[in-house]
């Protein structure tokens, strides 16, 4: 019944059928003669005249909807302002509730990552690297969100014809097919829909300004993570550097205590050598040892230092 009053093909339907969403992700505002088609995320909803369907009005975003659209929709809320037709005040409050969401979910995420932006580099733990890593995936995720949505309202601000079908919705009003001018049978239907093009012009970019605006911080506050975590790679490479720079003295010790032991070994071969029958042997044949260790040590410490590798 709804579809017939609606007039809607099936390929129509099915940018806003729940089930697709793999399909069907991109947000989408589709104009039809007599519905306007409504794809944000986890808003689907088809609105005409006089009535609006919601698909999973449960989720999160058909809840916000619902919230956003009541209050308008209440006399005692217009304060003699003249309404807007029912769709227009569908289309606005599903904007005003898909912008506030995003809105909301960014003033969540920039207090943690300006904490975590604080403490690093210099407090490196699991934990904060953890943190870290979730706050980037969910600026990355609300800056495709809030992209998509602008450049859906940027698509419908470029296409003129869209605006108008949505002003001639429910009048006797044509588009003019030479010109794309709004054509009335009535003065008054005309004057009407000239008015609401340029409210709806107004509206959209009053919501693009928003999405921007959140866009633009999502991603300033990306690329600050993105710095840090090059930072933070810069600086653990620095540490690795240092602690490779200490194991290569250490094996550089090792060798040259190895050979003192090689000579020492040599000297404790039960073959006869005639040096241990001469009392200052031992001392000498130690000092030796030493003293070639020591210079073994310098010698390639030296060698290292010059060939740039310490």
């Amino acid at each position: 019944m709804f579809k017939y009053r609606a007039r809607l093909r099936p390929r129509d339907v099915r940018s806003v059928d729940p089930s697709l969403f793999l399909t069907n992700s991109m947000p989408t505002l589709l104009v039809r003669e007599h519905a306007i088609l409504l794809n944000l995320g986890s808003l689907r909803a088809i609105a005409m005249q006089d009535c609006v369907l919601i698909f999973d009005h449960n989720r999160p975003g058909g809840q916000a909807f619902i919230e956003s659209l009541l209050p308008r929709l209440n006399p005692k809320n217009m304060n003699g302002v003249p309404a807007m037709p029912f769709e227009l005040e569908v289309v606005e409050a599903a904007l005003l509730s898909r912008t506030q969401r995003l809105e909301q979910r960014l003033m969540k995420v920039e207090p943690r990552v300006q904490a975590l932006l604080e403490v690093l580099p210099n407090k490196l733990t699991a934990d904060v690297l953890e943190q870290l890593r979730i706050s980037k995936q969910t600026l990355v995720e609300l800056g495709s969100r809030a992209g998509a949505l602008r450049q859906m309202l940027l698509d419908l601000l470029e296409d003129p014809l869209e605006i108008r079908r949505i002003c001639i919705m429910g009048r006797n009003c044509t588009l003019n097919k030479r010109n794309d001018d709004v054509e009335c049978t009535l003065p008054l239907d005309k004057q009407i829909a000239d008015d609401e093009e340029e409210e709806i012009e107004m509206l959209l970019e009053n919501y693009l300004q928003r999405c921007e605006s959140c866009h633009g911080q999502a991603e300033r506050l990306l690329d600050s993570a993105k710095e840090m975590e090059d930072s933070i790679a810069v600086n653990l490479s620095s540490r690795r550097l240092e602690v490779s720079r200490v194991e290569l003295l250490l094996q550089v010790g090792t060798f040259c205590v190895a050979v003192g032991a090689l000579v020492a070994g040599i000297f404790g071969m039960n073959l006869r050598s005639y040096l241990e029958e001469h009392v200052f042997a031992f001392w000498l044949t130690t000092a030796g040892i030493i003293v070639g260790a020591v210079v073994a040590f310098f010698l390639m410490y030296s060698y290292l230092r010059d060939r740039r590798i310490l």
